[in-house]
C-alpha cells in the first residue's frame, strides 16, 4: 500500500509526495524523493492517508527512503550553495534592472536544479536572467514567481489572535476571499481590521464563514424595528456569537437583549416618525468604505 504525505523543502516550498507504507514514515522525518529527473531532500510535515490515483500512470513525486547523517551533511552543503547563488542572483537582477524581490534559493539533492523564488507586482521578463544564472552557475535554473500569501506563509510570524498564522500551519492551497464574506461576519470593513499580515484578505474569513452563515440566518438585521419587553424600538447592532442584539428604544435609551427575547414588528416602518430617515443614516455602513477595503485587500 501507498501513503501520501505533504513535504516541505527548506525553502518553504511544499508538494505532495507518495510512498511505500513499509518505510514506515512519520511526520518529521526527513526524506530523499525522486521527482522527474532529479532526486530532493525534504521534510515531512503532514500525513494524508492512503494514496489513490484514477489515472493508469501517475507522476507524483515518490519518497525513495529516510535520509542518513550523510544525507543531512550533503543537504547542508546544499544550503550554502544555495546562499551563495542566491547572491550572485541579486547582483545580476540589480545589473539588469529587474523589479523582482528575491526571496529563497534552493538546491536539488542532487544538485541538478536551482529553484529560485521571488514576487513582483507584475510580469517580469527573466530570460535574460535565466540565461546568464544557467552560465554562472552551470546548473539548470527555475524562476518561480509566488504571491504574498505564499511568502508570508514561507516567512511565518503570528496572527493578532497570538497563535502561528494559519498559512504556516496548516492552510495547504489558498482559497478565494472576498471582502463580502466579511460583511456576512458584522465585521468592521477597515483595512487594518481584515486584513492579514500578508496585506490581503485574512484567511480565517473564509475558514469561519459558513459558520457565521448558520448564525445568521435565526438573527434579525439591523434597521428592522421590533418589540421588547422593555418597549418598542429599532435594531442598531447585533452580535452573531453571542446571539443579541442592541435596540434603540422610542425612549431614546439602548438596552442589549437575546435573540429570542425580541419579536420583530410584521409591518416594519422604512422611517421613523421622528427625525424621517435620520437614524437609517446613523446605522448605515458606508459602502465608500466597502469599496476601499474590496480595493486594497482582495486577491
Amino acid at each position: 500500500m501507498e501513503i501520501l504525505f505533504n513535504i516541505r523543502l527548506d525553502n518553504g516550498a511544499k508538494y505532495k509526495a507518495k510512498a511505500n507504507d513499509n518505510l514506515a514514515l512519520k511526520s518529521g522525518d526527513w526524506v530523499i524523493i525522486k521527482r522527474d529527473h532529479y532526486t530532493d531532500y525534504g521534510q515531512i510535515v503532514q500525513h494524508y492517508g492512503e494514496f489513490k490515483s484514477e489515472k493508469p500512470a501517475d507522476d507524483c513525486p515518490r519518497i525513495q527512503r529516510k535520509a542518513t547523517m550523510h544525507d543531512k551533511g550533503k543537504a547542508h552543503e546544499n544550503e550554502m550553495r544555495a546562499k551563495s547563488s542566491l547572491r550572485t542572483t541579486e547582483k545580476i537582477v540589480e545589473k539588469l534592472n529587474l523589479p523582482m524581490k528575491l526571496l529563497n534559493s534552493h538546491y536539488s539533492f542532487d544538485g541538478k536544479l536551482v529553484t529560485i523564488q521571488f514576487t513582483s507586482e507584475g510580469r517580469v521578463d527573466f530570460r535574460e536572467l535565466v540565461k546568464e544564472l544557467s552560465q554562472t552557475l552551470n546548473t539548470r535554473i527555475e524562476l518561480r514567481q509566488i504571491g504574498v500569501r505564499d511568502e508570508t506563509a514561507i516567512y511565518g510570524g503570528l496572527g493578532v489572535c497570538g497563535r502561528e498564522l494559519c498559512c504556516s500551519s496548516y492552510i495547504r492551497e489558498f482559497q478565494s476571499i472576498n471582502v463580502k464574506m466579511a460583511k456576512d461576519q458584522d465585521l468592521s470593513l477597515t483595512p487594518s481590521t481584515i486584513s492579514g499580515a500578508c496585506g490581503r484578505l485574512k484567511c480565517c474569513l473564509k475558514y469561519e464563514h459558513k459558520g457565521y452563515l448558520d448564525l445568521e440566518k435565526k438573527m434579525p438585521r439591523r434597521g428592522e424595528y421590533c418589540e421588547c419587553a422593555e418597549g418598542c424600538g429599532k435594531i442598531i447592532d447585533r452580535n452573531l456569537l453571542t446571539q443579541k442584539v442592541t435596540v434603540h428604544l422610542e425612549t431614546g435609551s439602548n438596552v442589549v437583549c437575546d435573540r429570542e427575547d425580541v419579536k420583530i414588528a410584521r409591518n416594519n416602518r422604512k422611517n421613523n416618525s421622528s427625525g424621517k430617515g435620520e437614524q437609517d443614516k446613523t446605522y448605515a455602513i458606508e459602502p465608500e468604505l466597502d469599496s476601499q477595503a474590496a480595493k486594497l485587500l482582495e486577491d
